[in-house]
């Protein structure tokens, strides 16, 4: 509460002490000097209400920021977490991924080595069946992981002719008695020839591609009257169109003239590991 100094009561209180026979009474300088101090003081007061209501204004805003500023950490925090965690279930899930894909190279690579091991040794069984034939009649060889039996047309045929002899027999027999019971083997019979046309009027043939094919399908006959399932021999011709030598002589023209028994070992685990990936 504000209280005033009149003048008046001031005056007032003067006269009742000279009445009373007081001997001091306030001079009006000193009233005066009391009212600015406390004018000063009360200046002074309300200053200072008004700082202390921006201070507290101040601390709520600052009050209100932290706590904002602290729920958006917060909330950082928290989507920084989820964020962990799910590129921690990524990485659990990446590693399980290459694990597994590891383990189908580690299992293409078991199957791939022991394709090759049964191509060696299937090249040995052929070889060892078919040794009583010289190199210019036939030969033994791996291509590209396959076992390629090569029959010239001298052991085979004769010029034209579809008609197997009988030491080009001898020598299917063998190779299919020893092929016999391998059934994880495809075995494809290829017919080829040189590029000379065929003799006008020959029985049943128009060119080279039906000699091929004619010759293949001859042999084929053989290989299954041996004991080879038929379903595990496939006869194709290819006429002149797969030369191993230029056709301009007749050593070459020769050994274009030929039939090729390719066997194939089935891969059908690795295909399937294949349709996996």
């Amino acid at each position: 509460m504000k209280y005033f100094l009149s003048a008046h009561f001031l005056h007032a209180v003067c006269g009742v002490g000279l009445l009373l026979g007081a001997t001091n009474c306030v001079s009006q300088k000193k009233y005066a000097a009391l009212q600015t101090q406390y004018t000063d003081a009360a200046r002074s007061r309300d200053q200072l209400q008004v700082e202390k209501t921006a201070l507290q204004q101040e601390k709520s805003q600052n009050e209100e920021a932290l706590r904002t500023s602290l729920l958006s950490k917060s909330q950082q925090v928290n989507q920084l977490n989820a964020n962990l965690s799910g590129a921690q279930q990524e990485n659990s899930q990446l590693s399980a991924d290459l694990r597994g894909k590891e383990q189908r190279i580690a299992d293409m690579q078991r199957i791939l080595d022991q394709k090759d091991a049964a191509v060696k040794a299937l090249r040995q069984k052929v070889g060892d069946a078919l040794l009583g034939f010289t190199a210019q009649d036939l030969q033994v060889n791996v291509r590209n992981g396959k076992v390629y039996v090569s029959l010239s047309e001298q052991l085979l045929f004769k010029s034209g002719s579809t008609k197997v002899d009988p030491k080009g027999h001898e020598a299917l027999t063998k190779l299919a008695i020893a092929l016999k019971g391998n059934q994880d083997v495809n075995v494809l019979v290829e017919g080829h020839t040189d590029n000379v046309p065929i003799a006008k009027g020959t029985a049943g043939m128009r060119d080279n591609w039906d000699l091929s094919v004619l010759r293949a399908t001859e042999i084929t006959r053989i290989l299954t009257q041996a004991g080879l399932p038929a379903a595990q021999v496939t006869p194709s011709g290819r006429a002149e169109y797969a030369p191993i030598a230029t056709n301009d002589g007749a050593m070459n023209k020769a050994l274009n003239r030929r039939t090729e028994i390719i066997l194939t070992p089935k891969l059908d685990e690795l295909f399937q590991i294949l349709e996996q990936n």
